[in-house]
């Protein structure tokens, strides 16, 4: 046993205790008359045990333990002979010896207390992450945080890390736990079990504090949590996921094992101690939670409390097993409805947001709106929460007015993909709206067109497929075509309608001369116009962009061709010079930059 400050050992100290012990014990054989010269020795027991402070050698401390021994069982056989003031002397005798043994015991808890080695901790920590890349353009500030930009800038979203099964970590020295165990016990025996506890939960208590402050959790009220900027809250929501796995799988669980050896062979104090020992390490961690719980919602924080809600559901079932104290169980479990229910909350709040994000300028070139960004990358990663989604959802009701299904019945959807197809149709409805922010009804197909073919490739190229359905992306897929087909005619009927044959009138006259060129100046103006305007406009889908290049040639090379048919007819070679203004059309092989294909180029 180490050694502790002590005091000078008085004349005589160098007589052991056991010695004085056994006088006693052979003393209790002793004839009546004699039993003063035993008040006299107990005397002498106390001062001798008042005066022992350096137990070095483990020699001495078995010796002292020992002496504790004998003591505990003289104190059984007064019990028994009713000799009260004997048995005054001795309970006097024990209880300097505890206070001796407390102080011991504290101190070699103390003494004996391992660091946590965090960095070895964080070795054995297996993280996942998924990424969506960063938010840029003009939308509200619900959205302002996550989405897409075209310079592929990506941002992280790291999961809650999770422990591998082998770790495990001793917070007590193991070459004291003997001696612990030797100490507890004789404090148990003598019936100072309440402050056995105290000494062992209090010490234990302060390392596991400890233990928090190096994984990073901070000592924080409610108000104080309620007050942090994201982005350290964020950061310190991340190191309490971290944190409440370790401290239940390595530091309580740690505590439970040295506590069960400690106090083997006494049940319901080593439940006790255990309980006392983590309780305020628990309730730290869990006002952090309840702080986070219970704060402002925002679009951009449900990723991170549905970490927090799965790392807490993952532990409590292990942390049930070791507490066994009802009110930290039920203060735990009412944390966890309530992560449960901010999530719940946030995504609700943030279905709302979608419905009513009301940004009203119109994007440049037509191009992919930032709400459609943030949205499909925000679904995307929603989807893999969908197992606790699903159990957070399941007994919520969905308001599905007007929802469509798209041949699936609603009812045999999943509740997060009933949802996610709720949310979306909103997200469809508004992307509608918006496009109606453009005068030009040919530009309003181009928007619709670039943002439903996003959403459709986010849903196909990701886990969204499975709980929307093949169905949902044929639907879409169709209207993708529909749209291309209204931008046809929007943009070009109009120049189409130049190139018709009606009120021309036949033959070579002059009248028929002066239409045709009439004719031929529209078209070239118009063509002008479309080649002008258009060459703004944006597809980012290369395949869309050359899809629609071969459907506007298709439309217009054959028409025109059909019409210079008519001219040759009908004018002389000088004449057709005149009229043609695009040449490129009768040959069929117009450069893709153009503009024939409605869209910036990038060749």
């Amino acid at each position: 046993m180490a050694t502790t400050t002590t005091t000078s050992i008085n004349t005589g100290g160098e007589d052991r205790v056991l010695a004085t012990a056994q006088q006693i014990v052979k003393s209790l054989n002793t004839p009546k008359e004699v039993r003063e010269d035993m008040l006299l020795i107990f005397s002498s027991f106390d001062n001798r045990l008042s005066n022992i402070g350096d137990l070095d050698s483990p020699d001495d401390a078995a010796e002292y333990l020992g002496a504790v021994d004998e003591i505990l069982q003289m104190m059984d056989e007064l019990s028994v002979r009713n000799e009260n003031e004997m048995m005054d002397r001795a309970e006097s005798a024990i209880q300097i010896a505890m206070s001796r043994l407390e102080d011991e015991f504290r101190h070699m808890l103390i003494r004996n207390t391992i660091p946590l080695d965090a960095d070895h901790l964080y070795g054995s920590i297996r993280r996942v992450s998924l990424s969506f890349a960063a938010n840029d353009g003009d939308i509200d500030e619900e959205f302002e945080s996550f989405g897409e930009v075209g310079d592929g800038s990506v941002r992280f979203h790291e999961r809650g890390a999770s422990l591998g099964d082998d770790v495990c970590v001793d917070l007590i020295n193991a070459d004291a736990l003997g001696e612990l165990k030797e100490i507890a016990d004789r404090m148990l025996r003598s019936g100072y079990e309440k402050e056995c506890v105290q000494a062992y939960s209090n010490v234990r208590r302060d390392a596991l504090d400890e233990c928090l402050v190096i994984l990073g959790v901070e000592k924080l009220s409610i108000e104080e949590v309620q007050k942090i900027e994201w982005s350290s809250l964020d950061e310190k929501m991340k190191k309490w996921i971290q944190a409440i796995k370790i401290a239940v799988r390595v530091l309580l669980s740690g505590e439970k094992r040295h506590c069960d050896y400690i106090f083997n062979d006494y049940e319901s104090t080593k439940e006790v101690c255990f309980n006392e020992t983590v309780k305020g390490c628990v309730m730290q961690l869990l006002i952090f939670a309840e702080a986070v719980a219970i704060g402002k919602r925002s679009s951009e924080k449900l990723f991170r409390i549905l970490d927090m809600y799965d790392a807490l559901a993952d532990v409590f079932p292990d942390l049930q097993a070791m507490v066994t104290d009802e009110f930290v169980c039920s203060e735990v479990n009412g944390v966890l409805n309530g992560l449960g229910e901010a999530a719940k909350g946030t995504f609700a709040e943030f279905e709302n947001a979608v419905k009513s994000e009301t940004s009203k300028k119109p994007m440049q070139g037509g191009e992919i709106h930032p709400l459609t960004r943030y949205v499909m990358n925000y679904v995307k990663l929603l989807v893999d929460y969908s197992e606790t989604l699903n159990h957070l959802l399941q007994n919520d009701e969905i308001e599905a007015d007007g929802l469509q299904t798209d041949g699936d019945n609603l009812e045999n959807m999943s509740p997060i993909a009933c949802r996610l197809l709720l949310l979306l149709t909103s997200l469809e409805s508004n992307i509608e709206e918006k496009s109606k922010l453009y005068d030009d009804s040919a530009m309003q197909y181009i928007f619709l067109m670039n943002n439903i073919l996003y959403i459709v490739q986010k849903v196909k190229d990701s886990e969204l497929r499975k709980h929307l359905g093949d169905n949902w992306v044929r639907k879409r897929r169709g209207q993708v075509r529909q749209y291309a087909t209204s931008y046809l005619r929007a943009s070009w009927s109009r120049a189409l309608s130049c190139l018709k044959d009606e009120g021309i009138g036949g033959g070579s006259s002059n009248a028929s001369k002066v239409a045709l060129k009439e004719r031929f100046k529209s078209f070239n103006l118009c063509f002008e116009e479309i080649y002008r305007v258009q060459t703004a406009w944006r597809v980012p889908d290369p395949q869309l962009r050359e899809e629609l290049r071969i459907s506007i040639s298709e439309k217009v090379i054959p028409a025109y061709r059909s019409f210079m048919g008519r001219i040759t007819r009908c004018s002389s070679s000088s004449e057709k010079k005149e009229y043609i203004g695009f040449g490129a059309l009768v040959t069929g092989k117009p450069h893709a930059c153009q503009g024939l294909g409605a869209v910036e180029c990038t060749c």
